[in-house]
C-alpha cells in the first residue's frame, strides 16, 4: 500500500469515526428526549392508594416525592425580617409592647407570636396560652388541621348516613362537609380536636380500634387542596366557599378574578363554585385564600368570611357593623378591657391585601411568588416549600422582574420599613387614644357621652389591626396599607381630641359645681 493509499485509509477511518461518534451522539440525544417527554407526560407514577380521608402527607408523598420533599422544608428555620419560618418564634409582644394595649381583654394579649412553617400549624397551636389558658372555639381547626374529612363524617352522622370509613373516602360529598362544619362551628376547640382523632386515615393502619390515628391528627396536607384521584388543585375549606360566593354575588368590581365577571355575565345562576367556575391560575390564589383571609371564628356563629360588600377594609367593617348575633346582639369580637369598647379583631388577611395590589391586577398569584415553579428533570413543579419570597428571589420573583436581585430586594425593604414605621406611628396615635379615653372615663364621662368617640376607636384600632396583622408588612398592595394605616391615626387622633375636649368640659362641670357648693357653704 502506497503512503496515498494510507494516508486516504486513515482519512477514512477517520471521518468514519466522526460519523459515528456523532451518529452515537445523536441517538444519545434523541433517547434522552424521548426519555424527557415520556417523563414529563407521566408526572408520577401511583404506587400507593390515596383518598378523601389520606390526611397524612407522607403517603402521597411516594406518589409525589418532588412535592413532597419540598413540603418537609416548611419546617426549616430560614427567617426574613418581617415573616418566615423559625425554630421558635419570636413573641410579638416583647417586640411590640403596644400590642398587650390593643389587644387587652383578648386571648392575644397572652401570647402571640410570629408564624413559622406550614409543618407547625397545628401543633403550635394546640400549645399557645390562647388555647391552653382561655376557652377557644373549634372553629379555630378549619385552618390549622385537616379537618375536611371530620366535618364529613360529623355532616354525615347528623343526616343520619353512613359513615363507615369506606363512605369517608369515596367521595369530598360537599354537602355533608357544609353540614358538619355548621355543626362543629360552635363546638369547644378540645371537643374537635377529639373529633379530629376519631376520623379514620385511609392509610394508617391503627393497633387500637378506638384511636385510628395512632393519637395523632395532621395539619393542612396534600388533601385539603388536591383531589386525591385527579391531583387537580381545589378548593375544600367551607368558609372560603360561602365567602367567595358571596363576594361573586355582590357588585363589587373584582378585576383580578376574571371569573368571578364571567359567572356575573353569563346570568349568575345558582352559585359561584370556585371548584367549577375559576381559572387554574385563580385556583393558584384560592386555595391559599382559604386561610390567608379575615375571618370570624369565635363560637357565638358558624365561622364567616366578611366578603358580601367586597374585600376592602371599609367593606369588611360594614359587613360586621351591620351583622348580628344569631341569639341577638350587634357583633363584636371583644370588649376592649381598658376602656370596654366593643371592638373588631383582624385575623390576617393577606387574600383582601393582595386582592388591593399591583400583582393582583397584574394576574400574578400567591402560588407563583410562595410556591414559584422549578424544573426537576423534564418536570415542572411548583414548589412545595412555602415561604417568603426574598428566600427565594431567582424564582419567584426574577421570573418576571428582570433586574439585579439585590434591587428587588432593596425595593420590598423600602416598603416594609415604611410600613412598619407607619404602624409604629399608628401604634402611638392608638396609645395616646386609649390614655384619654381612660382619663374621659375617670372624669365621670357617660355612656352617651363616649359612644362617638367609642365608634372612633373601634375604626382605629380595626385599621391598625388589619395591617400588623397582615403577614406582608405592606408589599401585598403597599399604597392601600399606607392609605389604611393613615386612616387608623386619623381616627386614633379624632378619637384621643374628643376624648380630651369631653375631659375638658367635665372637669370645668365639676369645677363650676365645686365652687357652688363651697359658694353655698360660705354664705351658710
Amino acid at each position: 500500500m502506497t503512503s496515498s493509499d494510507k494516508k486516504s485509509f486513515g482519512i477514512l477511518a477517520l471521518l468514519a469515526g466522526v460519523v459515528a461518534l456523532a451518529t452515537f451522539g445523536v441517538v444519545a440525544l434523541l433517547v434522552n428526549i424521548f426519555e424527557r417527554k415520556q417523563e414529563a407526560r407521566t408526572p408520577f407514577v401511583r404506587l400507593v392508594e390515596v383518598n378523601e380521608t389520606s390526611t397524612d402527607p407522607q403517603p402521597w408523598g411516594v406518589n409525589f416525592p418532588i412535592q413532597y420533599e419540598s413540603y418537609l422544608r416548611t419546617a426549616d428555620t430560614e427567617r426574613t425580617e418581617y415573616g418566615g419560618n423559625h425554630a421558635l418564634p419570636p413573641s410579638k409582644l416583647e417586640s411590640d409592647p403596644w400590642l398587650k394595649r390593643l389587644y387587652s381583654g383578648y386571648a392575644f394579649s397572652i401570647d402571640y407570636r410570629e408564624a413559622r412553617g406550614h409543618a407547625y400549624m397545628l401543633s403550635d397551636q394546640e400549645v399557645t396560652k390562647r388555647v391552653t389558658e382561655v376557652q377557644q372555639a373549634g372553629a379555630c381547626l378549619h385552618c390549622h388541621a385537616s379537618i375536611i374529612p371530620t366535618y364529613r363524617r360529623i355532616g354525615l352522622e347528623e343526616m343520619g348516613k353512613d359513615a363507615s370509613p369506606e363512605t369517608l373516602g369515596e367521595s369530598f360529598d360537599q354537602e355533608a362537609v357544609m353540614a358538619g362544619f355548621r355543626a362543629v362551628s360552635q363546638k369547644t376547640y378540645e371537643e374537635v380536636a377529639v373529633e379530629l382523632k376519631k376520623t379514620p386515615d385511609a392509610i394508617v393502619t391503627s393497633t387500637s380500634s378506638d384511636d385510628p390515628h395512632l393519637g395523632d391528627a395532621h395539619a393542612v396536607s396534600c388533601v385539603d387542596c388536591h383531589d386525591p384521584e385527579t391531583m387537580e388543585i381545589r378548593v375544600t375549606r367551607p368558609g372560603f366557599i360561602l365567602g367567595i360566593d358571596k363576594l361573586a354575588k355582590s357588585d363589587e368590581p373584582v378585576p383580578h378574578l376574571p371569573s368571578i365577571q364571567k359567572w356575573r355575565d353569563s346570568g349568575a345562576e345558582g352559585d359561584y363554585d370556585p371548584n367549577v367556575h375559576a381559572t387554574r391560575q385563580e385556583m393558584r390564589s384560592y386555595v391559599c385564600g382559604q386561610c390567608h383571609v379575615e375571618y370570624y371564628c369565635a363560637n357565638k356563629m358558624t365561622l364567616t368570611f366578611p366578603w358580601s360588600n367586597g374585600l376592602k377594609v371599609e367593606q369588611l367593617e360594614q359587613e360586621w357593623e351591620e351583622t348580628e348575633f344569631p341569639e341577638g346582639g350587634e357583633f363584636y369580637d371583644y370588649v376592649h378591657k381598658e376602656t370596654g369598647t366593643k371592638v373588631f379583631k383582624a385575623q390576617h388577611p393577606e387574600f383582601e391585601l393582595w386582592s388591593q395590589g399591583i400583582h393582583a391586577r397584574a394576574g400574578v398569584s400567591c402560588a407563583d411568588c410562595h410556591m414559584p415553579y422549578e424544573k426537576q428533570g423534564a418536570t415542572k413543579v411548583s414548589s412545595h416549600w412555602v415561604r417568603s419570597p426574598m428566600l427565594n428571589v431567582n424564582r419567584a420573583c426574577q421570573t418576571c422582574h428582570n433586574v439585579p436581585e439585590q434591587e428587588l430586594i432593596d425595593r420590598v425593604d423600602m416598603i416594609q420599613d415604611r410600613t412598619r414605621a407607619l404602624i409604629d406611628r399608628a401604634a402611638a396615635a392608638m396609645t395616646d387614644m386609649l390614655d384619654a379615653i381612660i382619663a374621659a372615663q375617670e372624669a365621670g364621662a357617660t355612656e352617651e357621652q363616649l359612644a362617638p368617640i367609642r365608634e372612633l376607636q373601634r375604626k382605629g384600632m380595626w385599621r391598625l389591626d388589619y395591617i400588623s396583622s397582615e403577614n406582608s408588612k405592606g408589599f401585598h398592595a403597599d399604597q392601600e396599607a399606607a392609605r389604611i394605616l393613615g386612616e387608623s391615626i386619623d381616627y386614633s387622633r379624632q378619637a384621643q381630641a374628643a376624648a380630651y375636649k369631653l375631659l375638658q368640659s367635665n372637669q370645668q362641670a365639676n369645677a363650676s359645681e365645686e365652687a357652688k357648693v363651697d359658694e353655698v357653704a360660705t354664705n351658710e
